[in-house]
């Protein structure tokens, strides 16, 4: 991000463990059966800060909407900002087909790393990326801006961290080119504790329209 917003990194990294699902309605039908899909090792980065097929940069827009067609997301995008306790707020967790994006850092398409962060569940239910563990290295992703741009990202790689050893400068730090994170919770459910971690997905720009 930004190094005006690299502040709050940390904080972030905290709140996307605990605030983007509860795992509440597993409770009631089965954990074990429902948790949400995990990374498989395979889909972890094997080509760090590779270039290849990178697009040029966009002028800074903010995002309205975001489509990954490989699991089915067509989501509206809401601002997110910094609590005053310097935490990153969530989506609403009652709309479940709602993402947010951190409004003080990268919009997507431009230089640098965007974040983008979205429920996996709520009380209810899946919500809007509870299949994102089930994205592939290579699949694409589509943010609408409100220039009327579309800034499409290509996936390198989905990887799953677990709570204590969330790598903050690999998911939140500044980028030479315009790329992506997709968080969710993630890692494993535990009817004590919740949520283990977070599932990161990894993207950088590779066309507009």
């Amino acid at each position: 991000m930004r190094s005006s917003s690299r502040l709050g990194d940390t904080a972030i990294a905290a709140v996307t463990v605990v605030a983007l699902g509860s795992g509440v309605w597993l409770l009631g039908d089965g954990a074990a059966s429902h948790t949400p899909p995990q990374p498989a090792a395979a889909e972890g980065r094997l080509d760090p800060g590779g270039e290849r097929g990178a697009a040029p940069a966009l002028a800074p827009s903010p995002p309205v909407r975001i489509r990954i067609p490989a699991i089915r997301v067509n989501a509206p995008l809401t601002g997110l900002a910094l609590t005053r306790s310097g935490n990153l707020d969530a989506p609403p967790a009652k709309e479940k087909n709602l993402a947010g994006w951190y409004e003080a850092g990268t919009t997507p398409g431009e230089t640098g790393t965007a974040i983008v962060a979205g429920h996996v569940d709520n009380t209810e239910g899946p919500a809007v990326f509870y299949d994102l563990g089930a994205l592939k290295r290579g699949a694409r992703i589509e943010v609408d801006r409100r220039d009327g741009t579309v800034a499409v990202f290509t996936v390198d790689a989905v990887e799953v961290y677990s709570a204590r050893n969330f790598p903050d400068e690999k998911v939140y730090g500044a980028a030479p080119r315009p790329e992506l994170r997709v968080i969710t919770c993630g890692g494993g459910y535990s009817r004590t504790t919740g949520y283990q971690g977070n599932v990161v997905v990894f993207a950088h720009l590779t066309g507009s329209r």
